[in-house]
This record gives C-alpha cells, sequence and structure tokens, in this order.
C-alpha cells in the first residue's frame, strides 16, 4: 500500500527545482504501470505536505506574422472522355402542332358564301336556285339549298313537270378531334302521263283532265354520321354514316329506306391502307302488301403502294335473304411513264338494288307496284389513263355479267285507259363495255371536254336490253374569261335509240337524241349578273320512253346574285 508523504514546496522555484519536481512525477508514473512485482515494491515511509497550489507562468514570446499564399494555378488543360452505355429511350409525347410561318401572300380570288339564280323561259317555264354555305370559327359548317324548275309545253296536253327540292346540312368539329354532321331534306317531283297524246289506240279526241294523270313523288332524306375531323396518332381514319329517305307516291305506294355504313382505315407508312366497310342496306315496301329488300356487306381490302404500282386486294361478302355471295374487289395500277402513261386492271361485284326509289328516278312513268330485286354484277375491266400537256386522258375496256338486270317494257292499264306507264321485267345480260374520257385545257380559262360510252347486250331471255341505250356522246367547251366574269359554255349530246316492242310486238328502235345547248352569265358588277342557257338547238323531240317525247327548243333566262 501506498503511503502519504509530505513534500515541502518553496514559495520560488527556479529552473533546476522545476526539473527535479517533474523528474520525480515521472518515477512515480513508470512505478505505476510496472508489471505487480515492481509495483510490490515500497517507498520510504515520508509524509508530504502542499503548502500551496502549483501556478505555472510561461514566458512571453515573441509573435511571428505569417501572411499565407494560394499556390499557382495549373494553366495546362486537360481532355475529358467520357464514355456512356447506349440505351434507347421510349418517349411517348403528343405530336407538335406545326404552325405556318406568318408572312406575307398574294391576294386570293374573292370567294362567296351563296348564290341565287331566279329566272324563268319557254316553254313556260320557271326557275329558282339558291345556296349558301357558312363556316363559323373553324368549328360548325352550315349550309342550305333550294331548286325549283317547272315547265309547260301547250302544244301536248298535260307534257308538264314540276321539280322542287330543299335541304339543310352541317358539320361540328371537336376539339377532341371528331366530327359529326347532319342533314335534313325533301325534293317533290311531279311526273303527268301525257304518253295518250301519240298512242294510236288512244283517241285524241278525249280531254284527260291534269289530275288524272298526275303522279307525285315526295321524298325526306335524313343523314348523319361521325368521323375523324383531323388525323388520328395511330393513323386510323374511321366514319359511320346513316343514310335514311321516306318516299310516297300518288297511288299509295310508300318505301322506306335505311342505309348503315361503318367504315375503317388503317394507314401503314404513311402510304399502305388497310380498308374494312361494313354496310347494312335496308329497304320497306308497301302497296296492297308489304316487301322487303335487304342487303348485307362486308368488304375487307388492303392497298400496297409502290413507287411504279399499285395493288389491291379486297373480297365483298354479301347477303341476302340468309344466302351469301362473294365478290372480287381488285385492282392493279402500273405506272408506265410517271403521271403521262398509266395502266390498270381490275375486277369488282356487288349485289345492286333495284328499289322503288332508284328505278323511278330512272324512268319517272314507272307502275306503281313494280317488282324488287337485287341485280347481281360482276365485272372485269382494264384500260390505260394520264394527263400529256395540255390533255387528260382515260380509256377503258370492260366485261360486266349481269343476273336480273332492269329491263323495261310497256304496259296496257285497262282500268285507266290514258295510263301509258311502264312496268320492270328482269334478264340475264352480258355487257361488253368500251368507254372513254377526254379533256384538254387548251389555254388559260378554256377547257374542252368529252366522253364516249359503248354498251354491247347480250341477252339470255329477252330479244333486246329494252329501253336501255348502247351509244352515248357527251362534249362540252368551257370558256372563262373577263376576269372571271363572264362564263360561256356550249354542250353536245348525242344517244342511240333505244330497242322497244312496236304494234305488232315486233323489236324497234325509237329515234336517236341529238341535243345542242349554248348558255352564258356575265357578272355586271362583283355582286350582281346574269344568265341566259338555250337547250335543243336542233330541236330534236326524241322519246327516250315510248309515246313520251322530250321537249323541243327550250330557253332559260334570268338574273343572278352572289354574295
Amino acid at each position: 500500500m501506498f503511503k502519504h508523504h509530505k513534500f515541502m514546496i518553496a514559495p520560488s522555484i527556479n529552473p533546476v527545482a522545476m526539473k527535479t519536481f517533474f523528474a520525480c512525477w515521472m518515477v512515480l508514473a513508470l512505478a505505476l504501470l510496472l508489471p505487480p512485482a515492481v509495483q510490490a515494491q515500497t517507498l520510504p515511509s515520508e509524509n508530504v505536505t502542499v503548502l500551496k497550489n502549483f501556478e505555472a507562468q510561461l514566458l512571453d514570446a515573441e509573435r511571428i506574422n505569417v501572411d499565407p499564399t494560394l499556390p499557382a494555378p495549373d494553366t495546362v488543360r486537360s481532355e475529358q472522355v467520357y464514355r456512356l452505355p447506349y440505351r434507347e429511350l421510349n418517349i411517348d409525347y403528343p405530336p407538335p402542332s406545326i404552325r405556318p410561318y406568318g408572312m406575307r401572300r398574294e391576294k386570293m380570288a374573292d370567294s362567296y358564301h351563296g348564290i341565287i339564280r331566279a329566272g324563268g323561259g319557254f316553254p313556260n317555264s320557271l326557275y329558282g336556285n339558291g345556296s349558301f354555305r357558312y363556316l363559323f370559327e373553324d368549328k360548325m359548317d352550315l349550309g342550305i339549298h333550294i331548286n325549283h324548275h317547272s315547265a309547260s309545253y301547250k302544244k301536248l296536253e298535260n307534257q308538264r313537270f314540276s321539280n322542287t327540292d330543299a335541304g339543310l346540312e352541317g358539320t361540328y368539329y371537336f376539339d377532341q378531334g371528331f366530327a359529326v354532321n347532319a342533314g335534313l331534306g325533301y325534293d317533290q317531283k311531279n311526273v303527268f302521263f301525257y304518253g295518250y297524246n301519240l298512242d294510236p289506240n288512244f283517241s285524241d279526241t278525249i280531254m284527260i283532265p291534269a289530275d288524272d294523270v298526275h303522279q307525285r313523288f315526295s321524298t325526306i332524306r335524313l343523314h348523319g354520321g361521325i368521323f375523324n375531323g383531323e388525323r388520328t396518332v395511330a393513323d386510323f381514319n374511321y366514319k359511320a354514316h346513316l343514310d335514311a329517305y321516306f318516299l310516297n307516291d300518288s297511288y299509295a305506294s310508300k318505301e322506306k329506306g335505311f342505309d348503315l355504313k361503318i367504315e375503317g382505315t388503317k394507314w401503314f407508312a404513311e402510304k399502305h391502307s388497310l380498308d374494312v366497310l361494313l354496310r347494312t342496306d335496308f329497304t320497306f315496301f308497301e302497296d296492297t302488301i308489304s316487301k322487303k329488300l335487304h342487303n348485307f356487306y362486308l368488304i375487307p381490302a388492303f392497298t400496297f403502294h409502290a413507287d411504279a404500282f399499285s395493288l389491291k386486294l379486297g373480297v365483298n361478302i354479301t347477303s341476302h335473304n340468309d344466302k351469301f355471295d362473294y365478290f372480287p374487289d381488285a385492282l392493279f395500277t402500273l405506272n408506265i411513264l410517271g403521271s403521262q402513261l398509266a395502266a390498270f386492271a381490275g375486277a369488282e361485284g356487288t349485289l345492286q338494288k333495284n328499289t322503288f326509289q332508284s328505278l323511278t328516278t330512272y324512268n319517272p312513268f314507272l307502275v306503281s307496284r313494280p317488282d324488287l330485286r337485287n341485280t347481281r354484277v360482276m365485272h372485269f375491266f382494264g384500260g390505260v389513263k394520264g394527263n400529256v400537256s395540255i390533255f387528260e386522258y382515260s380509256g377503258q375496256v370492260g366485261y360486266k355479267r349481269t343476273r336480273d338486270l332492269a329491263l323495261f317494257q310497256l304496259q296496257e292499264n285497262p282500268l285507266i285507259p290514258a295510263h301509258r306507264r311502264f312496268d320492270v321485267l328482269y334478264d340475264t345480260v352480258s355487257i361488253i363495255n368500251i368507254n372513254g374520257s377526254l379533256i384538254v385545257n387548251l389555254i388559260e380559262g378554256l377547257r374542252i371536254m368529252g366522253t364516249v360510252n359503248q354498251n354491247i347486250y347480250t341477252t339470255t331471255q329477252q330479244e333486246k336490253a329494252w329501253y336501255l341505250p348502247a351509244l352515248s356522246i357527251n362534249g362540252a367547251v368551257q370558256y372563262t374569261t373577263l376576269e372571271d366574269k363572264l362564263v360561256v359554255r356550249g354542250e353536245v349530246f348525242l344517244e342511240n335509240g333505244v330497242p322497244y316492242l312496236n304494234q305488232e310486238g315486233k323489236a324497234d328502235n325509237l329515234n336517236a337524241l341529238f341535243d345542242v345547248s349554248l348558255g352564258a352569265e356575265y357578272f355586271f358588277t362583283k355582286n350582281i349578273g346574269a344568265f341566259l342557257k338555250v337547250n335543243n338547238l336542233a330541236d330534236n323531240q326524241r322519246q327516250r320512253w315510248l309515246y313520251y317525247p322530250t321537249y323541243g327548243i327550250n330557253a332559260l333566262a334570268g338574273v343572278s346574285a352572289r354574295f
């Protein structure tokens, strides 16, 4: 055990004593750290008495001032090379809106939202035409039209007609990229069976009131649909459209039609397309009994576009009364000399409806209770087209195989002897078709157009293709001058006499059509003008339908206003 020792510390300590004191404390510390054998040693038994706490004092030191300095900068530029691993990033972002750069442009020609024409002529004609269309802030397109034309030829009793047509339609474009359209229309056609005047079997001494030979077709039309108003991100175009009509005539015949079409087109590489059309076409006809004529169509097709050719391959799948038919839908086009010369060939087929509306549009003197059927059509064709310098041309040769093609035959009506009306009959007919068209732009403002169509019919049951024309030629010349203030137009129509059965029951031909017409329209001011049109200068009174001659020379004149 350590014993307490007492030390006497003098008040003042010199340097030598100081060193001795520190040496004693060092010895004591070493002793405490030595192994137990050393620690077992005992110190002399003495007492240490602390008289005063030690106060250490440092001598004055001289301050040395050091001013720090920055090391010299490294002016050697080293090139750093970073090697990053390649990684493809898939970033989904909406396509940008491309806006045209604002720049000065030339003044465009004046455009007009509407035009009105009104006038009259001979024989006892009244004419009116008006239309208006406007686009509201690139959001809604609204249009309205109304037309009327009537005439009465007093040389033949009840040779008159009257046609009136009016409609309203519009399209609205939504910000989301789709658009909807809808329309409502009404037309009325007044037809008179004046054929009794030329029928040798009918007495010309009997006066027939107009109401006894009057036929009126009244039709209400509705349509509407939805489609993509802008290009979609997926390059997919879509359209769904419904057409409906409600037709009534003066003899209690009614017909309703609903035609729904759903179309889609997917584009690949912005030039190849996959098209699909689904169509349901319903027809309800009512007279003394009800009849239905419903068709369904599914038409998928793919079109491949290359630099020198394009190829469309598809199929038209039709269904009627649960019976399916398959028709080709193919077209091959080969660019031989670019836009100057291209050759094409194709095959197509379909079921073509013969409704009360379509038949009376072609022949307004039809009976009110016709037989309604589908015409099955298979068409193979080929030809050339193109434009060279001032010429635009096309020519085509084709072969059609039809089943139940609509032909016409005059019917006697013992209940109403004055009525000379036609019935429809059907036959299987093969048709060789040759047609061509030519457009010539000689100088600025002068345009010459012409078309030729030749049909060669081969019937199966009937002797001839009754009332179907074989050769048709149309030509027109139009010249626009005086800064678009004056438009002059001339037209020529030629058509062969159609075959029919004469009084002896033998095949014969009616007289041919030769119609030359001239017309002009001139605007005295920016908005006000006048028009004149003279038709059938050769005074050709051709009978398109037996006992129904057309008008001879006739004319219309009036005023025009555009705004």
